[in-house]
């Protein structure tokens, strides 16, 4: 990383390592299933070079097997489609579309089915809502003067204060806790 990247340049490589990842799953899963179909008695010769858990790259060719490229959804992770795989392909189709048009975290697509499963009514898992804070203004404005300093985001600064406000307190509780005990 550069010395000086600023918040929105090191936010902008996050996304962009994020995506990365995402598509490496994919890459690795095609590369395997082309090697086991090509190269059958020198496949696993052929997957130790990818320096990963025999288990996680099963699962990676698992899932791109049962996704061929055309029925892959770009707006979802490959953490989407590994959630519906094992499903019959109507079902796959049906979630994948709810998680898409609904905007589904994975775990949301994943308590979806899950509820389904279990009996419970379908309900659409809703996403979170953001709160809202009654403040005076001139606090407000402090904190856009205090992260406006800090060379953050305002709505990243004020959660990232606000997790190390919370983080301090309950460290401090754990201590007089185990203190006292």
């Amino acid at each position: 990383m550069a010395p000086n990247l600023t918040f929105d340049a090191w936010q902008r490589a996050g996304g962009q390592l994020a995506g990365v990842i995402d598509s490496s799953s994919w890459w690795l899963g095609d590369w395997l299933v082309y090697g086991k179909d090509h190269y059958a008695d020198r496949y696993q010769l052929g997957i130790r070079t990818a320096g990963l858990k025999y288990q996680t790259l099963r699962n990676y060719a698992w899932v791109s097997r049962r996704f061929d490229m055309h029925r892959r959804r770009d707006a979802l992770t490959f953490q989407h489609h590994a959630e519906v795989a094992s499903l019959p392909y109507e079902k796959q189709e049906m979630w994948l579309d709810d998680a898409e048009a609904k905007r589904w975290t994975t775990k949301q697509l994943r308590n979806a089915i899950k509820a389904i499963n279990e009996g419970e009514p379908a309900t659409t898992p809703r996403p979170e809502t953001p709160r809202q804070i009654a403040l005076p203004g001139h606090r407000i404005d402090r904190w856009h003067q205090a992260a406006e300093h800090s060379g953050i985001d305002f709505d990243r600064w004020v959660l990232v204060t606000l997790d190390s406000a919370a983080g301090q307190i309950l460290e401090h509780t754990e201590n007089i806790t185990a203190l006292s005990a």
